[in-house]
C-alpha cells in the first residue's frame, strides 16, 4: 500500500517530543535538590514509589499475559478474530505503562527542585515544576504517534489492495488502545486507591485528631501519601490519557476508512488527518510550553493566567494549522471539518473553564464551600455535593452542542440521516476529540505539574524551609489543584468524543466479523447483501437497535449501572484501605514514645507497605469486571444490547465522572482558602471542617471519578475487540 510521505511527519513528531521529553528532563536533574533534609526525602517517596510500580507491573503482567492468551485463543484456534490483535494489544499495555513510568521518575526527581527553586522566587518553582510535568505531556504524545506510526507502516505492508485494507488495518490498531485502556485503568484505580488511602490517613489523624500541619514529618502517613501522589496523579494520569490521545486519533482513523470507502485516495488522506493533525500539535505544544512564566508575589489568577497563555496560544495555533492541513490535503469538505476541529477545541476550552470556575477558590463556588465550614463538615460536604452536580450542566450542554456542531460541519450543515451523511458526521465527531487533545503536550503538563508542586511544599514542610517558601509552594499547590481539576474535565470530554466514535468503529468491526463468519443481512430496501456491503441504516436495522427494543433498553440500564458499580467499588476500596491506614497512624502515636514532640522518627514503611498492599488487593476485582461487563452483555444481549450498554455506560459516565472529579477539587480548593487565613484560618473550627470535606472528595476526584472516562472507553474497546465472539455467540 503507497502511504503518502507526508505522512512521515507523524514518526519525526514523535521523535521530536521524545528528544524534547529527554531534553527537559536533563534540564530538571541539573538543578540543586536542595539541602541534605530535602534529598533524604526524596529518597524515601522515590523509593517508595517505584517499589510499588514494580509490584504493580507485576501484577498488570500476569493479567496481560492471560487476556493475549485468551485472544491468540480467539484469533488462531477460533478463527473469530484478527490474528494481529494479541500483539497490537501487548504494545498498547507496554507503551501505556512506559508512559506512566517515565512521567513517574520525573516527577520523583523534580519535587525536591522545585521546593529548593522555590526558596529563591516562585517562578523558578514554576518553571522546574511545569516543565517536569511537560515531560510526561511530550513522553505521552511520543509514545503514542510512535506506537500508531509503527503498526500503521507494519499492518500496511501486509494488507493491500482494496477499500477494506484500510477499515481492516484502522479497526486492528484500535485494538493497541484496548491495551492501553486496560493498562491505564488498572494504573489509575491502583494509584488512585493507593493515594488517598494514605492522604485520608494522614489527614484524619494527623490534622483533625493530632492537630499537626499537612506534610509533617512526625505523621507516619506522610511519605506514603507523597508517594501516592506519583502513583496515582503522575504514573495514573499518564497511562489514562495516552489511551485517550491515542484512542481519539485511531478511532478517527478507522472512521475516516469507512466514511470515504468509496474513493482510495481520499481514504487514505482521511486516515492520515487525524495522525498529521496530532503530529504538528507536538510541535505547537512545545512552543506553548516556553510561553509560561510567572513574577513573584504572583496571585493565583496570575498563575493560572500564566498557564493559560501558554494552552491557549496552542489551541490557537493549532487551529489556523488544522485548516492548512486539510486544505493540503485536499480532503472533500476540508473547510467543514476544519471547524468540526474548531468545536472540538473550543469544547475542551469551555469545560476547562467551567472547571476552573466550580473548583478555584477564586471564585464563589468554592469560597462558599470554604464559608461552609463555618458551621460544621455536614454543610461543607452538603455544599461540595451541590456545587458538583450543579458543575455538570455546563460540560454536559458543551459535549452536546460540540457532537451537534460537529457532525453539521463534516456534512456542510446538513443534518440528514443518510448512509453517507452518518459516516462523514461521525468521522466530524472523531476529529473534533483529536481537535480537543492536538495539544496534549502542553494540556497534560499542566495535570502533571499538579502532584509535583503538592510533593514539592510536603518536601518544603517536611525539611523546615520557613513561612515564606512554605507559602510559595502552597501557592504553587493550590494552582495544582485547579490545573489538575482542569485537566480531569478535559480528559473526560474528550472521552465523551472518542466514545461515540467508538460506537461507529464498533459497527464497522462486526460488520468485519460477520464478513469473516460467511455472513450475509437483509437491507432496508429488502435485499440479501454481505455485511461489508451494509451501511449504518442497513446495520441498525438488521439488528434491530431502536429504543422499541427491550434488549437495547436493558443494555442501556446496565451501562449506567456500571458507572455506579465501578465507582462504588473503588469509593469502598479507598474506604478499606483508608481504615487500616487510621488504625496504623493512630497505633504509632500511641506506642512509639515521642513521635509528636519530634523526638522520635515514624516507621514511615508500614504506611507505605500497608497502601501499597491495599492497592494491588483492591484494584483486580472492579478493573476486571470493566472487562467482563461488555463480554457478557455480548454474548447474552448480542449486538443490540452492546450498543445500548455503550450509550447508557457513556451518558451515565460523564456526568458522574464530572460530578466527582468537580467536587473532589472544589473540597480541595476550599481546604486551601481557609489555610490561607481566611475563616478563621489554620487549627480553626472552619480548618477541621474542610478537612473532613477534603478527605471525602479524594477518592472523588482522584480514584473513582479519573477511572470513569477510562471504563466509558475500555467498554467500548473491549466490545470491539470482542465482536467476533459477540456474532459467534449472540448471532
Amino acid at each position: 500500500m503507497n502511504i503518502p510521505l507526508v505522512f512521515w511527519l507523524v514518526p519525526i513528531a514523535s521523535v521530536v517530543a521524545l528528544s524534547m521529553a529527554w531534553f527537559f528532563f536533563r534540564q530538571m536533574m541539573k538543578e540543586d535538590e536542595g539541602t541534605p533534609r530535602m534529598k533524604e526525602i526524596a529518597l524515601y517517596v522515590r523509593r517508595g514509589a517505584m517499589a510499588y510500580l514494580k509490584q504493580q507491573y507485576k501484577v498488570v503482567t500476569i493479567v496481560f499475559v492471560a487476556l493475549a492468551a485468551i485472544f491468540a485463543f480467539m484469533a488462531y484456534g477460533l478463527g473469530v478474530q484478527n490474528p494481529w490483535v494479541p500483539f497490537a494489544f501487548l504494545t498498547g499495555g507496554l507503551f501505556s505503562g512506559l508512559a506512566g513510568f517515565f512521567g513517574m521518575k520525573t516527577a520523583t526527581y523534580a519535587s525536591a527542585r522545585t521546593a529548593n527553586a522555590a526558596r529563591q522566587s516562585m517562578d523558578g518553582g514554576l518553571k522546574i515544576a511545569f516543565r517536569s510535568g511537560a515531560v510526561m505531556g511530550l513522553t505521552v504524545v511520543g509514545l503514542g504517534l510512535l506506537d500508531i506510526a509503527g503498526w500503521f507502516f507494519a499492518l500496511s505492508f501486509f494488507y493491500h489492495g482494496d477499500q477494506m485494507a484500510l477499515i481492516t488495518i484502522t479497526t486492528t490498531m484500535l485494538t493497541f488502545g484496548m491495551g492501553a485502556s486496560t493498562q491505564a485503568l488498572f494504573a489509575r484505580v491502583g494509584g488512585g486507591i493507593y493515594t488517598k488511602a494514605a492522604d485520608v490517613g494522614a489527614d484524619i489523624v494527623g490534622k483533625v485528631e493530632a492537630d499537626i500541619p499537612e506534610d509533617d514529618p512526625r505523621n507516619p502517613a506522610t511519605i506514603a501519601d507523597n508517594v501516592g501522589d506519583n502513583v496515582g496523579d503522575v504514573a495514573g494520569m499518564g497511562a489514562d490519557l495516552y489511551e485517550s490521545y491515542c484512542g481519539s486519533i485511531l478511532s478517527t482513523a478507522a472512521l475516516g476508512a469507512t466514511a470515504f470507502a468509496i474513493s482510495g485516495e481520499m481514504q487514505m488522506k482521511a486516515v492520515i488527518a487525524p495522525m498529521l493533525i496530532a503530529a504538528v500539535g507536538v510541535f505547537l505544544s512545545i512552543f506553548g510550553i516556553y510561553l509560561v512564566r510567572t513574577k513573584e508575589g504572583a496571585t493565583m489568577r496570575d498563575l493560572l493566567r500564566s498557564l493559560s497563555l501558554g494552552t491557549n496560544v496552542s489551541a490557537v495555533l493549532i487551529a489556523a494549522a488544522t485548516f492548512a492541513i486539510l486544505y493540503l490535503l485536499q480532503i472533500d469538505n476540508w473547510l467543514g471539518l476544519s471547524f468540526s476541529v474548531i468545536t472540538g477545541l473550543c469544547a475542551g476550552v469551555i469545560i476547562g473553564q467551567a472547571t476552573e470556575y466550580y473548583t478555584s477558590h477564586s471564585y464563589k463556588p468554592t469560597q462558599k464551600i470554604s464559608e461552609a465550614g463555618l458551621t460544621g463538615s455536614a454543610t461543607v460536604i452538603i455544599k461540595g455535593i451541590g456545587t458538583g452536580m450543579i458543575s455538570t450542566c455546563i460540560p454536559v450542554v458543551t459535549i452536546g452542542v460540540a457532537i451537534l456542531l460537529s457532525y453539521l460541519c463534516a456534512n456542510g450543515f446538513n443534518m440528514e440521516m443518510s448512509a453517507e451523511a452518518l459516516s462523514k458526521g461521525l468521522y466530524g465527531i472523531g476529529i473534533a476529540a483529536v481537535g480537543m487533545l492536538s495539544t496534549l503536550g502542553i494540556t497534560l503538563a499542566t495535570d502533571a505539574y499538579g502532584p509535583i508542586a503538592d510533593n514539592a511544599g510536603g518536601n518544603a514542610e517536611m525539611s523546615e524551609l520557613g513561612e515564606e517558601v512554605r507559602h510559595r509552594t502552597d501557592a504553587l499547590d493550590a494552582l495544582g489543584n485547579t490545573t489538575a481539576a482542569t485537566g480531569k474535565g478535559f480528559a473526560i470530554g474528550s472521552a465523551a468524543l472518542t466514545a461515540l466514535a467508538l460506537l461507529a468503529s464498533y459497527i464497522e468491526e462486526v460488520k468485519i466479523a460477520m464478513e469473516r463468519a460467511g455472513m450475509t443481512l437483509t437491507n432496508l430496501k429488502g435485499e440479501v447483501i454481505s455485511a461489508a456491503q451494509a451501511t449504518i441504516p442497513d446495520f441498525m436495522n438488521y439488528f434491530q437497535v431502536t429504543l422499541m427494543n427491550p434488549k437495547v433498553l436493558v443494555g442501556a440500564f446496565i451501562g449506567g449501572m456500571a458507572a455506579f458499580l465501578f465507582c462504588g467499588l473503588t469509593m469502598e476500596a479507598v474506604g478499606r484501605a483508608a481504615q487500616k491506614m487510621v488504625e496504623e497512624v493512630r497505633r504509632q502515636f500511641r506506642e512509639i514514645k515521642g513521635i509528636l514532640e519530634g523526638k522520635a522518627t515514624p516507621d514511615y514503611g508500614s504506611c507505605v507497605e500497608i497502601s501499597t498492599r491495599a492497592a494491588q488487593h483492591e484494584m483486580i476485582f472492579p478493573s476486571l469486571l470493566a472487562i467482563a461487563i461488555p463480554i457478557v452483555v455480548g454474548c447474552v444481549l448480542g449486538v443490540a444490547g452492546v450498543l445500548g450498554l455503550l450509550v447508557g455506560g457513556l451518558t451515565c459516565g460523564f456526568t458522574l465522572a464530572v460530578f466527582m472529579a468537580n467536587a473532589g477539587g472544589a473540597w480541595d480548593n476550599a481546604k486551601k482558602m481557609v489555610e490561607e487565613g481566611n475563616f478563621g484560618g489554620k487549627g480553626s473550627f472552619a480548618h477541621k471542617a474542610t478537612i473532613v470535606g477534603d478527605t471525602v472528595g479524594d477518592p472523588f476526584k482522584d480514584t473513582s471519578g479519573p477511572s470513569l472516562n477510562i471504563l466509558i472507553k475500555l467498554m467500548s474497546m473491549v466490545s470491539i475487540v470482542m465482536a467476533g465472539l459477540t456474532i459467534a455467540f449472540a448471532s
